[in-house]
């Protein structure tokens, strides 16, 4: 009984949702095949080995789909192929996805590339920017540290802290940003010559220099009732030429939602390339299910569980039987963080393995009523009829039910090697009552 619960323990913890895997994780499982073929390492990765100027690239997809775990993977070919990489997940670390502005990203960027060059690269730019704008934002970054004379150390940790306070202070954030908005344009300008300083001092071996900015994809949009238009689109929009002007290949995360409105040419014309990650496909555009999807998703789970449980048949013995397991499986969508929430839930109602039906169910009624409650009334009949065609409209209410994970997208290669791309439900709503009425 004893070690069965160890056992437990251990997958509990190896299923843990919201940790993407580091680069060369033995867990990791290539899911291409059934994401429409595309391949990170090439999609993003060759531009910027290929490119003498510097790229600007955008991912996008949905949240939880495994974005953080392929830039990750990224992050490691381009580090093993001559790259210096500065990857920070800035919704985690640095800005708030309720209230976040440009301004916040780039104070970011400045703050995460200073940690990691400044032992290097000549910092006097940003100390000198820093210190004539002391006086203004002394008090912002409550401290009473003067900088005039003191350590490039110094002012790295102040850049680090106005950027905390603009994550976790909402007193000060307005503040912060009225300070800072006017002087933009001069610290894009010192943070380039520490850019530039620092391409020239990198570490033996490394000749192209990397900014990964992850998470921003989780920006919540919100909508100016005058205008129509979102956050999402001042940021990504209105400041592209912000977002672009520092001097070092970049890779932004972008919310997925932003793809599917007017502004979508605009961001293929604004940036070197874009990319999403599509959902695992599961299930075909018919109903039918997607066999090698489901091996794909099966093979996920194993290899999170099968350190901790090797000698154990995942059909048998982690699972009750096969069945239970391919509807665990089925009912994520093909979305890992879903598919990960669900198991762990499942391993949570089980006290001694095998894990049964129903925990699985247990666990796949609590998620559905997170959906249940996240739908409003009116667009149940949008649901219905995205269920019906595999299609969606490219206006605020679909984008809205993509950014809530309520509508899944799928990619998949054809006959003639097209790509083609539909959408459906999230698996989860399709019991919903209110959804079963508008469906019938």
């Amino acid at each position: 009984m004893a070690a069965n619960s160890d056992v437990l323990d251990e997958i509990f913890n190896a299923l843990e949702p919201y940790k993407p895997l580091e680069a060369n994780n033995p867990a990791y499982v290539d899911c291409d095949a059934v994401r429409g073929d595309g391949d990170i390492l090439d999609d993003l990765g060759n531009r910027i080995r290929k490119s003498r100027q510097t790229t600007y690239q955008l991912y996008s997809g949905h949240r939880g789909a495994g974005k953080s775990t392929e830039l990750l993977r990224l992050k490691g070919s381009l580090e093993t192929e001559g790259c210096f990489v500065v990857y920070f997940s800035a919704i985690e670390e640095d800005v708030n996805s309720g209230d976040i502005e440009y301004t916040d990203i780039l104070l970011a960027c400045t703050s995460h590339l200073l940690a990691n060059l400044n032992e290097t690269a000549n910092a006097t730019p940003l100390q000198k920017w820093l210190e004539e704008r002391w006086d203004e934002l002394k008090d912002l970054a409550q401290t009473k540290v003067t900088l005039d004379g003191l350590s490039v150390k110094v002012a790295v940790e102040k850049f680090a802290e106005l950027t905390a306070n603009l994550r976790t202070e909402p007193t000060l954030r307005s503040r912060i940003r009225e300070k800072i908005n006017p002087h933009t344009p001069t610290l894009i300008k010192a943070l380039n010559e520490f850019i530039q300083d620092a391409k020239t001092k990198l570490p033996e071996g490394k000749t192209k220099l990397v900014l990964i900015v992850d998470n921003l994809d989780r920006i919540a949009p919100i909508y100016d009732e005058r205008s129509g238009r979102s956050n999402h689109e001042e940021i990504f929009i209105d400041r592209s030429e912000q977002l672009k002007a520092l001097d070092c290949h970049i890779i932004y995360t972008i919310p997925f939602a932003i793809l599917f409105s007017k502004w979508a040419n605009d961001l293929n014309q604004n940036y070197n390339d874009s990319k999403i990650l599509p959902m695992i496909m599961v299930r075909s555009p018919n109903g039918e299910i997607h066999a090698p999807g489901v091996a794909t998703i099966r093979e996920i789970l194993a290899q999170r569980i099968k350190p901790f449980a090797a000698d154990l048949d995942l059909d048998t013995e982690i699972f009750e039987s096969a069945a239970t397991l391919e509807r665990l499986c089925l009912m994520s969508g093909g979305h890992v963080r879903g598919l990960l929430r669900l198991a762990q839930e499942a391993v949570n109602r089980t006290d001694t393995l095998p894990i049964s039906a129903k925990a699985v169910q247990r666990a796949i009624t609590e998620e559905r009523d997170s959906y249940r409650r996240a739908v409003e009334e009116h667009q149940w009949d949008l649901l219905a009829a995205v269920s019906r065609d595999k299609k969606i409209q490219h206006d605020p209410q679909h984008r809205s039910l993509l950014f809530s994970l309520c509508l899944l997208e799928y990619s998949y290669l054809d006959e003639q090697d097209e790509k083609q791309t539909w959408h459906d439900v999230h698996p989860l709503i399709e019991n919903i009552p209110q959804f079963k009425e508008r469906r019938s």
